[in-house]
């Protein structure tokens, strides 16, 4: 029943869309055939023109996610690299970045758990962005973001390249295929840290999970209860499994393709530069801006249409 509630909105969506363009054929015709009202007409074609072209270009990128997951929610992770403070200040400017793409598309957000660094910023931090179409979208953020600035925290106003690894997960249901044994994982609680309730700090409500053959680890600890703290845990795991393999089913691809992806530090998805000149490029696409500050301000659907439309193409070329 969910899912045809979503197909009977989505219909609903592209029929009003095909109604506004019909219309605004209509307006244009009537326009040139009438030049006197034509002219006091066009500053609204355009204007209707524009909103019709922005909805097309929101619709058509739907048709770009087709994978399997990639109509769920997503669960993200954001790793300082080497660097120390510059680093997790990084990771901290990529979570407001990803919080206000969020925003900007009326997804709920929820950090589940984050680890401070010492000075400033994040050592790690890991988040859920709940709503439809929130992996598919966000899945093109998955790899390093590398960072080129004056370091604020450099007492010689030095440049600096800072480097943070942003891991995409999609959220999957307890009943997933994907069997995990309980004997395959260690349990620790602990004592939660950081702001929170009256019980955040009193009781061991906080849960790691490790998952002993595959070395993932998992720590949850925003809920009051350990019981929530373990069921967030357990989807973040399956989510990471799942996320696993898919990676290995890309990388056996990648083999079978005769292509070589060295999997380091230097493989930099995207970089960013703020001195000595401005820019934000994507290394994949050669998508790129000189406005850094709108893309860190949530601004990232160019990035992410851009990756889209590059996978339909490399498919494409595959198939041919």
């Amino acid at each position: 029943m969910r899912r045809a509630e979503e197909l009977r909105s989505e219909i609903t969506e592209w029929r009003e869309l095909e109604a506004r363009a019909t219309g605004l054929a209509e307006m244009a015709e009537l326009a040139a055939a009438e030049p006197d009202a034509g002219a006091s007409m066009a500053a609204d074609l355009e204007r209707d023109l524009a909103g019709l072209q922005s909805d097309w270009t929101r619709m058509e990128g739907r048709l770009l996610l087709s994978e399997p997951f990639d109509e769920r929610s997503a669960i993200v992770a954001v790793h300082a690299g080497a660097g120390g403070t510059e680093s997790q200040d990084w990771a901290e400017m990529l979570l407001r970045m990803y919080l206000r793409w969020a925003e900007r598309q009326r997804y709920r957000t929820e950090i589940l758990e984050a680890t401070e660094g010492e000075e400033a910023g994040l050592k790690s931090v890991t988040f859920q962005v709940d709503g439809r179409w929130a992996y598919g979208r966000m899945k093109s953020e998955r790899g390093v973001h590398r960072l080129v600035r004056i370091s604020p925290f450099d007492s010689q106003s030095r440049r600096h390249t800072s480097f943070a690894l942003v891991e995409i997960m999609p959220e999957v249901p307890a009943d997933a295929e994907i069997e995990i044994d309980e004997r395959d994982l260690r349990i620790d609680t602990y004592r939660s840290s950081g702001a929170g309730g009256q019980h955040v700090n009193k009781t061991d409500s906080a849960v790691r999970i490790t998952h002993l053959p595959t070395k993932i680890v998992v720590a949850v600890q925003n809920e009051r209860s350990q019981h929530q703290n373990r069921e967030r845990a357990m989807a973040v795991l399956r989510a990471k499994l799942i996320e696993r393999q898919e990676e290995e089913r890309e990388a056996e691809l990648l083999r079978l393709r005769g292509k070589h992806v060295e999997a380091g530090w230097g493989n930099q998805i995207r970089s960013y530069v703020l001195q000595p000149y401005t820019m934000v490029k994507d290394l994949r696409t050669g998508v790129e801006t000189a406005n850094p500050a709108a893309v860190l301000d949530g601004d990232l659907d160019a990035f992410i249409d851009g990756y889209l439309r590059s996978r339909i193409g490399e498919d494409a070329a595959e198939t041919a």
